[in-house]
C-alpha cells in the first residue's frame, strides 16, 4: 500500500536494445518520496509489448497503454484495488488504428491514439463511467503532407494529442502542421484528415522543418509546441479559429538541429514555467512564461536554466510530481521548488529532479535503475 506522503507513478516501458517487443517489458509502478525524490517498491505489473506511453481515464479506473509496433494496439487495464494498488487486470485491447503509435489521450468518452508510423490519428470509443474500450468501431483520420527534413518527414507522422476544448488537436511532425478533429467523432469510418478536408481542419501551420512533437496549452489560449527537428520551442498564439506562430527561441542553450531533440514538455501548475526534456544534449530545459501586462500581446518564454541529466540519458519522457497537501505553504502559494521525474532512455533510470521555481536552476537528487528503458511517466 502507498504511503500517505508518497505519489504513486505508473512507468510505460521499451524492449531492452537489440531485443522484440514483447521481450520481457512492461507496465511497471513506483512510489517517488516528495520530500527527498527517492523512488522505491518498483514492480512490473503488466506485461505488454512496447508500452511506449499510458494515459489514465479520467474517472482514474482505467490504464491504457499504446504499444509502439508495426500495426499498434490500445491495451486497457482496470484498476479496482484500494487507491489503485491493485495489480492491473487486461479489460480490452484492440487495434490502435495505424502503425507505432506513440502518444494516447483519455477523454471521458473517447480515447484518441496518436499513430506515428503512418500519420494516423484515430478515436476509440469508451465507457464515461467506467473507462472500458466500447465495441464501436474506430474512426481514423489519416493525415497528409511532407516537410523538408528528407530523413524525418517523408510523410505524415501523428505524434502527440491535445485536448482543445470540444475538439483536439494533433501535431503531426511530418507536415510541420497541427491539426483539428471533434473530440468526440461519430464511430468508424475514416475521415482524410488533410488540409482541405473537415474535420482535420489545419489549425496550425510551423515553419518547415520544425517537426512539432508536444505542446502544452497556456492559461491565456496560447499553445506553445516543441520542435523535435529544429531544436525550438515555438509559442503560437490564438487566430481565427486555430493559432499562427508568434515566437520561438532555442529549446535549451546552444541547442542546436540535427544535435538536440527536444521530447516532451510540461506547464507548472502556477502556468509560470515549462520544462523541457532535450535528447543530445540530455538536459532538462526550463523556461520562464512572460505573460504581457495588458490585455492584448502574446506571451513570450525566458530560458531559465539546463538541468543536466548525465551522458547518454536520452531523456525520453517526465512528469511534474504535485505536492502532497499540507507541505507547498500557503494555499495558491508557489513552492519554492518542485519535483520532475524524468524518464531516461538511453540509461534505463528514472532520474528525479529538484528545480528551483525562481531561477530554474536545479540538480538531479536521485536515480533509480529499471530492467528496460523507460519510455513515460505518469502519476497515478
Amino acid at each position: 500500500m502507498t504511503d500517505a506522503t508518497s505519489r504513486p507513478l505508473w512507468i510505460g516501458t521499451y524492449p531492452r536494445p537489440g531485443t522484440a517487443p514483447g521481450s520481457g517489458e512492461g507496465v511497471h509502478r513506483v512510489d517517488v518520496d516528495p520530500a527527498d525524490g527517492t523512488v522505491r517498491a518498483e514492480r512490473l505489473v503488466a506485461t505488454v509489448p512496447s508500452p511506449a506511453f499510458l494515459a489514465l481515464h479520467p474517472t482514474g479506473r482505467t490504464l491504457y497503454a499504446v504499444s509502439e509496433t508495426p500495426a499498434g494496439t490500445l491495451s486497457a487495464f482496470r484498476l479496482d484495488g484500494p487507491e489503485g494498488d491493485a495489480a492491473p487486470v487486461v479489460s480490452g485491447a484492440v487495434a490502435s488504428g495505424g502503425d507505432d503509435p506513440c502518444h494516447v489521450l483519455a477523454l471521458p468518452d473517447a480515447v484518441w491514439v496518436a499513430n506515428y508510423g503512418d500519420g494516423v490519428a484515430a478515436a476509440l470509443p469508451a465507457d464515461p463511467g467506467s473507462g472500458d474500450l466500447g465495441a464501436e468501431a474506430v474512426t481514423t483520420f489519416p493525415g497528409a503532407g511532407s516537410g523538408p527534413v528528407a530523413a524525418r518527414q517523408g510523410g505524415p507522422h501523428a505524434h502527440f494529442v491535445a485536448a482543445a476544448g470540444d475538439d483536439v488537436v494533433v501535431s503531426d511532425l511530418g507536415a510541420d502542421v497541427l491539426r483539428r478533429y471533434p473530440a468526440s467523432p461519430a464511430p468508424g469510418g475514416s475521415v482524410d484528415g488533410g488540409a482541405d478536408e473537415s474535420p482535420g481542419d489545419v489549425a496550425a501551420t510551423l515553419p518547415p522543418g520544425t517537426g512539432p512533437r508536444h505542446l502544452v496549452t497556456l492559461p491565456d489560449g496560447s499553445l506553445v509546441v516543441v520542435g523535435e527537428l529544429d531544436a525550438r520551442v515555438h509559442v503560437l498564439t490564438p487566430d481565427g479559429d486555430g493559432w499562427a506562430p508568434s515566437s520561438a527561441a532555442p529549446v535549451s542553450a546552444g541547442a542546436a538541429a540535427g544535435t538536440d531533440f527536444a521530447s516532451h514538455v510540461t506547464l507548472s501548475a502556477d502556468g509560470m514555467r515549462l520544462h523541457v526534456g532535450v535528447r543530445g544534449s540530455d538536459v532538462l530545459a526550463v523556461h520562464r512564461v512572460r505573460y504581457p501586462a495588458g490585455s492584448s500581446g502574446a506571451p513570450t518564454l525566458e530560458h531559465l536554466a539546463d538541468v543536466p541529466l548525465g551522458e547518454g540519458a536520452w531523456p525520453r519522457h517526465h512528469a511534474v510530481v504535485s505536492t502532497p497537501a499540507g507541505t507547498g505553504g500557503a494555499a495558491g502559494a508557489t513552492p519554492a521548488t518542485e519535483l520532475v521525474v524524468v524518464a531516461l532512455q538511453g540509461t534505463s533510470e528514472l532520474a528525479t529532479v529538484r528545480v528551483d521555481t525562481t531561477t530554474g536552476r536545479g540538480e538531479v537528487v536521485s536515480r533509480y535503475g529499471l530492467p528496460t528503458p523507460p519510455a513515460c511517466v505518469l502519476e497515478a
